[in-house]
């Protein structure tokens, strides 16, 4: 099991290149097998989740090449339908699957997918948005079996403004006949970047960015080129480990729009910023005030995705905190990591409530999930002494060498295979 060897104290200075959207790049991905065609994606992060989203591509019939941070996808006559188990239990967004897969065959069988332990994610939205396009869905010994003879084009109103539901049900629909909309959808910028790959493939879609989307069906797919978007919470999380040390970074390829309920955070936090075209000139205050308020919310509002690393933030901020997790019920398994660092976090329901403490002390701590173990990183690199973190293959499913990047800025992090 891999680990991480973190000497703290170090403060990190310094300038990164921010690179593809993790939350992107996979339903992206996932759609390529819809045009039966070649497809060029640019910008690519080298994730674990993105190893296992090629490996299913390619178990399915399609022809991948990742090189640097281009992958190329030709997804030429399917050989199957039947999504293999092994590699869906590895990965929550395997289910991104379920929509490509229809427009393109008609039919899908896959398992329930796998991922982070961050609390129940019910695929219930999922399956309701594609019975409303036609699907007939056969639930059975943990596997699940789709069918849609056509596909047709509906009105879905979600409960949940969920992303990977709304991302399913854009991707279902480009195949089907007529006109989809979908209300009460998802606003992330994730959402508009899978809008415009589909567009440039030769789908008609709009209004992605805001709470209705307009899919024409039916329209005919073509081969395509295209690059993903910057990581907003791989810049949030450099960001955090910045501000823990008392540094001071330029981030370049980042969208400073994307991040702007976090960087006010930063500000309330006692962080100087500084937004140029592409590129945030962020410097730490010498100590962090506490932020009154968390609350995470779907986009434009806080993500829970940088929820964990916030935490760990406030740890060391002078003052209370309290958070708030709306969204995963279980995203506070950090604390009890954080507790043998020496923090005060005392976890009420879905709330935290966080007493700043002078300094961490290193530790060894245990990733529990991807936004944790990456929060633990944070807090060793503020930490006085060594923190060994382990099972870091969590933080690899999202994080792009997460420790050479921490490295480049300064920071004293060792691996260990």
């Amino acid at each position: 099991m891999s680990k991480f060897h973190i000497t703290g104290g170090v403060r990190l200075s310094g300038e990164t290149v921010i690179n593809g959207a993790k939350n992107a790049v996979l339903p992206i991905l996932a759609a390529t097998v819809m045009n039966g065609n070649f497809n060029i994606i640019k910008d690519c992060p080298n994730l674990k989740d993105v190893r296992t989203m090629l490996q299913i591509l390619d178990a399915i019939g399609c022809d991948t090449r990742f090189e640097g941070n281009t992958i190329t996808v030709n997804s030429k006559p399917l050989d199957t339908y039947t999504i293999p188990e092994n590699l869906v239990s590895e990965m929550r967004s395997s289910i991104f699957l379920l929509g490509p897969m229809l427009s393109r065959c008609g039919r899908v069988v896959l398992s329930y997918p796998g991922g982070c332990e961050i609390g129940p994610r019910p695929i219930d939205l999922h399956l309701k948005v594609l019975k409303s396009l036609g699907v007939s869905i056969n639930e059975s010994h943990g596997f699940l079996e789709c069918r849609a003879e056509n596909l047709k084009g509906c009105t879905i109103q979600l409960d949940f403004p969920s992303v990977g539901a709304t991302e399913n049900a854009m991707l279902a629909s480009v195949e089907a006949d007529g006109i989809t909309r979908i209300k009460n959808a998802a606003k992330e910028p994730e959402i508009v970047d899978l809008q415009n790959f589909l567009n440039a493939m030769g789908a008609r879609i709009s209004g992605a960015g805001t709470s209705e989307i307009y899919i024409e069906g039916k329209r005919k797919l073509k081969e395509v080129e295209y690059s993903i978007i910057p990581d907003r919470i791989f810049a949030g999380t450099i960001l955090a480990a910045v501000a823990g040390t008392g540094g001071e970074v330029l981030l370049k390829n980042v969208i400073s729009e994307h991040l702007s309920i976090v960087l006010s955070k930063f500000i309330e936090a006692g962080c100087s910023i500084k937004e140029e075209k592409n590129e945030i000139y962020f410097k730490a205050s010498k100590k962090l005030n506490a932020v009154e308020t968390i609350k995470t919310l779907p986009y434009p509002g806080f993500p829970t995705d940088m929820q964990s690393q916030f935490l760990s933030l406030m740890t060391i901020a002078k003052g209370t905190s309290i958070i708030t997790e709306t969204i995963f019920e279980s995203r506070f398994k950090i604390v009890d990591e954080l507790s043998k660092m020496g923090s005060k976090v005392k976890v009420d329901g879905r709330t935290a409530i966080i007493t700043g403490v002078d300094q961490l002390t290193g530790a060894r701590v245990f990733a529990k999930d991807l936004r944790g173990g990456a929060a633990l990183v944070i807090a060793g690199l503020a930490a006085k002494g060594e923190t060994i973190v382990e099972n870091v293959c969590h933080i690899d499913r999202g994080y792009d060498k997460l420790d050479v990047c921490m490295n480049n800025l300064g920071g004293k992090i060792i691996r260990e295979d």
